[in-house]
């Protein structure tokens, strides 16, 4: 057997995640390697922190980078905060939601399930109702931006019921962070965590959290231990915390910490108010072109993230055999659906770098052309022209 180097095709990645990664982004992580010890890292790890606070709003102290995916920086959160025998409410409208669940039962936790219809945003009548049926809860856990749906819930009326009724909050902002409004300070989230390959334009791999005082408190003060050695929030901070000796905790991924620096100056650069904006202006970009070929969106124009959305998919049409063509004859990703969604919508991303004039205008020609050879029921020969309309 003779394996020889692994080169991937250059890609248009407009799915649910990961999103175009920035030259800028790309190169950092080519720089030399050095100890994750090192005073000159250390420093760099300092400055990581001050932007991601920029990033989430926040002034938290405990504001890191967990060395992960996002699916790391949600288990941070439950086991640091969810102890045996702990009543968590989560607001489930999506995958997502259902993940959360599974990490409360993992923690010894009794899950307490709100849920909506996929594609509809957190109902906060439902969150009050089952405050009010359970006053021993402990938590409240839920997820702003719902990838599997490309609805956004509202964070702040969520957590103010919350804290009405005593409980912390866990927010899950992996596609919101970077791409829509965020305050985590403003709303009261207690913690939150977020992923590096979505709205930041950054590498996979790497989970932003983030935790407040009252937070911290609760950990503080558990019962019992933190059932991860390595996500202990009590052990990380040996390594991540204010002091200039940092203790061994990890070997931290060096050059992925580089890309999550460039990335992180880079939306300083932009403004992260900008960021935010130009994520909408694309969608509505996207919007007018999907919606002027006659396909339509499963969320309500009120719920829907601009970065993350959820396309029906036209009667009779095989949307697998449509991702399949994008990909290997247009090196075009979108995703399919999820779970409820699976064969119902297709999700197209507009995160990060991947949101751009030029990618949404490939999307769409590509998109109609597809279809059109496949005999769908479209209308052909203006999704261009209303996209290029709305991005003057």
């Amino acid at each position: 057997m003779s394996i020889t180097s692994f080169n991937p095709p250059v890609r248009t990645l407009m799915g649910p995640g990961p999103s175009d990664v920035h030259p800028r982004i790309t190169s950092a992580m080519a720089r030399p390697t050095i100890g994750h010890l090192d005073p000159m890292f250390v420093g760099m790890m300092d400055e990581v922190k001050q932007m991601l606070q920029y990033a989430f709003k926040t002034e938290n102290k405990l504001t890191i980078p967990v060395s992960a995916p996002g699916s790391a920086g949600m288990e941070t959160c439950f086991v640091n905060l969810v102890e045996p025998g702990d009543k968590v409410i989560v607001c489930q409208n999506g995958v997502f939601g259902g993940r959360m669940k599974e990490n409360v039962e993992r923690c010894g936790g009794v899950p307490v399930m709100v849920e909506d219809d996929w594609g509809k945003p957190v109902d906060p009548a439902r969150l009050e109702e089952a405050l009010k049926a359970n006053p021993d809860a402990k938590v409240v856990a839920f997820v702003h931006a719902e990838t599997s749906t490309g609805a956004q819930s509202d964070a702040k009326t969520l957590c103010e019921l919350a804290h009405k009724h005593d409980c912390l909050t866990i927010v899950d902002a992996v596609t919101s962070l970077g791409g829509s409004e965020l305050r985590v300070d403003d709303w009261g989230i207690d913690a939150i965590y977020s992923g590096t390959q979505k709205c930041l334009s950054c590498t996979p791999g790497i989970s932003p959290v983030s935790f407040n005082d009252r937070a911290i408190e609760v950990i503080k003060n558990r019962k019992t231990k933190v059932q991860s050695w390595f996500l202990d929030t009590n052990l990380v901070m040996g390594y991540w915390g204010p002091n200039a000796k940092r203790a061994y905790h990890h070997t931290a991924p060096v050059n992925a910490m580089y890309a999550l620096h460039e990335s992180l100056v880079m939306l300083q650069e932009e403004g992260l108010e900008n960021s935010w904006q130009r994520h909408m202006d694309n969608h509505m970009a996207l919007r007018a072109g999907i919606e002027a070929m006659g396909l339509k969106f499963i969320v309500d124009e009120a719920h829907r993230l601009p970065q993350l959305n959820s396309v029906t998919i036209p009667d009779g049409v095989d949307e697998a055999a449509v991702r399949s063509r994008l990909l290997n004859e247009f090196n075009l990703e979108i995703g399919a659906g999820l779970g409820a969604l699976a064969g119902k919508v297709w999700r197209i991303g507009l995160m990060g770098h991947s949101s751009r004039a030029e990618n949404i205008l490939l999307c769409l020609s590509t998109l109609e052309a597809v279809l059109s050879e496949m005999g769908a029921d479209i209308n052909k020969g203006v999704a261009l022209a209303a996209a290029q309309s709305a991005l003057k």
